[in-house]
């Protein structure tokens, strides 16, 4: 952080690594007919290929819980299309931007968010402290407006 700007540079590990999060054992159903959150589905024909759960936090952002492409269908566009349904979500309820976090060593996503407008706004080394395969938590926000 210098003059109020956060700033960050990519270092690869020499190997790569995969971390798993449990399944989510949310009711979905809890998400349907919601003033204050939703969850949109991404479909080719049948099969669900992806996913972004959503919700107003206090702060009056759009809280990202959770935003997740099939693997064979990342690059494709899927992730962008969830992302224009929740700023179309947050924007109707006149929120000032959308939010999300990431761990730092999820290069993938922390890349696909800085494309997608949205600029690193803090870090916590603590949250994860019981995760012994995660250093940093990253907080990524998309401001709608440069008025916040």
């Amino acid at each position: 952080m210098q003059n109020g700007k956060w700033t960050y540079e990519e270092l690869l590990f020499d190997e790569s690594k995969e971390t798993r999060f449990p399944d989510d054992r949310l009711n979905w159903d809890d998400y349907i007919d919601q003033e204050n959150k939703a969850l949109f589905l991404a479909y080719d024909g049948q099969a669900c290929v992806g996913q972004i759960r959503i919700v107003r936090d206090w702060t009056r952002y759009g809280y990202i819980e959770n935003i997740a492409t099939v693997q064979a269908y990342r690059g494709r566009g899927v992730g962008k299309l969830l992302l224009d349904q929740a700023e179309a979500w947050a924007m109707d309820r006149q929120l000032l931007g959308l939010s999300l976090e990431a761990q730092d060593d999820n290069l993938a996503a922390c890349r696909f968010y800085a494309k997608h407008g949205f600029m690193l706004g803090g870090a916590d080394t603590l949250k994860q402290a019981g995760n012994p395969n995660i250093d940093t938590t990253l907080y990524w926000y998309r401001l709608f407006s440069q008025q916040c």
